[in-house]
């Protein structure tokens, strides 16, 4: 019984997790289509260059706090109070440093407006810190439903500000005050569905036992988008905004992409691990293959799909003055089909208290990506994103060597859940490919052969395989949306 409702849960947190992730993405491409049509390649650089600023500082202030409480074994009120005024005197602290240090930023980029915006901009992580400890508490609960509804209304609330903002001229001011806007709407909604509320007493005693975890989560999340934005960084400096926005642009579409994918699974995977006792190993293990091979039958296709219909996407949906961000989207969209493989991974080590397994693998990976970056900047952009991207799939392999040691899980066994998908999705892309390539002319009839084609192609492999999570996908979204009798 105990086992049939983790299971059924693990299934509906599944389910809603793809639906608010679909639903975030859905919004994302519309707003970002009237955002990218209003404004400039040089609007999204200017943003784009303080981006990874706003990340860093989000991390200090959650500190990997919500991943801690969440694997806590007997979580109480006073862990999440402490964590909830930990949050706030942290960013308190993190954007008086950040105002001070407004003009150097905007000195390294050569951009004085830097100085304005990035105060405006960093006021989002204050908002953010208001509402950490109870997303952790509905994280740590599996209230996916209601952590969904939050979403998308902060998406829709923002979205329609970003674009009013934009359409009366305010150009990277309206971006700006979406990202506020956004964090405010977050933090009302997670106050709304949240059954706990903190209370004046500050005592951060409690958070001695949660340091050792959350500290090496801070790091790795610190030196990972640091690693994510090393060509918005590099790319402002040395070529200007509208490199660095033609990228951001690319990068963007492809993270709504993975993001999919990686928010769905994340939203079960580290809760579902971390209530499943080490000694059954037999049941872990046919727990995390299952999964495994549900985020390959998702991902690939998904991904490769994305980066199938690039040049069309971006002209049909912001206009020919993007075209050339589309080579770069294909690039980055086939690295991004394992994005989602090696988060599961990382999600599966932490769900089992390995923070440091975590953060020293993910900061090899990020230090090798760097120093490639270093070494092939004379060979021109397109050359490094392919190294990055290739040296990211293939620390894959990694992963599943230090997932080995906690679930005795052949390679070979990983390799046989994941490649059937692999090769299917190449060969649906590739037969799509071939079938609009005489089409090219008229880009609307080839985005629709491209789709078509490879949708059914894979699809039909599929199913002539006989491939077991298609028909546990199928049988699941029919029990819930079926006729019941």
């Amino acid at each position: 019984m105990a086992e049939q409702g983790l299971k059924e849960k693990t299934a509906n947190g599944l389910l809603w997790g793809g639906i608010s992730q679909g639903g975030q993405q859905m919004l994302n491409l519309v707003f970002g289509i009237f955002l990218a049509r209003l404004l400039t390649p040089a609007d999204y650089g200017i943003v784009g260059m303080l981006t990874i600023f706003t990340l860093i500082a989000n991390s200090l202030q959650e500190s990997g706090f919500i991943s801690a409480l969440n694997r806590k074994k007997n979580v109480t009120a006073e862990d999440f109070n402490a964590v909830f005024w930990f949050n706030v005197l942290c960013s308190v602290l993190v954007y008086g440093l950040l105002f001070a240090a407004a003009p150097l930023i905007a000195m390294w980029f050569r951009q004085p407006v830097l100085v304005p915006l990035s105060r405006l901009l960093f006021l989002s992580f204050v908002i953010s810190s208001l509402g950490t400890s109870l997303r952790a508490w509905l994280f740590r609960n599996m209230m996916v439903r209601q952590s969904t509804i939050v979403n998308l209304i902060a998406l829709v609330v923002s979205g329609v500000t970003g674009v009013t903002l934009a359409w009366n001229g305010f150009a990277y001011w309206g971006i700006a005050v979406q990202n506020l806007t956004y964090c405010l709407m977050m933090t009302t909604g997670s106050w709304c569905y949240c059954r706990w509320r903190p209370t004046w007493h500050i005592d951060l005693r409690p958070l001695r036992g949660m340091l050792g975890f959350s500290s090496k989560l801070l790091i790795t999340n610190i030196f990972t988008y640091v690693n994510n934005n090393l060509f918005s960084i590099f790319l402002g400096r040395l070529y200007g905004e509208r490199e660095v926005g033609y990228y951001n642009q690319a990068n963007k579409w492809t993270g709504m992409g993975y993001t999919f994918l990686t928010g769905m699974v994340w939203s079960v995977t580290q809760p579902l691990f971390a209530r499943l006792s080490e000694d059954e190993t037999e049941r872990r293990c046919r727990v995390f293959r299952k999964m495994l091979r549900l985020t390959a039958f998702l991902s690939f296709p998904a991904l490769f799909g994305l980066a199938l219909i690039a040049p069309e996407f971006i002209e049909i949906t912001i206009t020919a003055k993007w075209l050339p961000a589309a080579e770069l989207m294909q690039i980055l969209c086939v690295g991004g089909a394992f994005v989602p493989i090696a988060s599961f991974y990382s999600n599966f080590i932490i769900s089992q208290g390995r923070s440091n397994v975590y953060m020293w693998n993910t900061i090899a990976l990020c230090l090798v990506q760097m120093l490639l970056l270093v070494c092939l900047f004379p060979l021109g952009i397109r050359v490094m994103v392919v190294a990055y991207v290739v040296v990211g799939a293939l620390w894959l392999f990694v992963w599943h060597a230090f997932a080995r040691r906690m679930l005795a899980l052949r390679l070979r066994d990983a390799l046989r859940d994941i490649l059937p998908f692999f090769g299917i999705a190449v060969v649906a892309m590739a037969l799509a490919w071939v079938a609009a390539r005489p089409l090219s002319d008229n880009i609307y009839v080839s985005l629709l052969v491209k789709v078509g084609v490879a949708a059914a192609v894979y699809l039909l492999l599929l199913r002539w395989l006989g491939a077991q999570i298609m028909s546990e996908c199928l049988d699941f979204l029919k029990s819930k949306f079926g006729r019941r009798k």
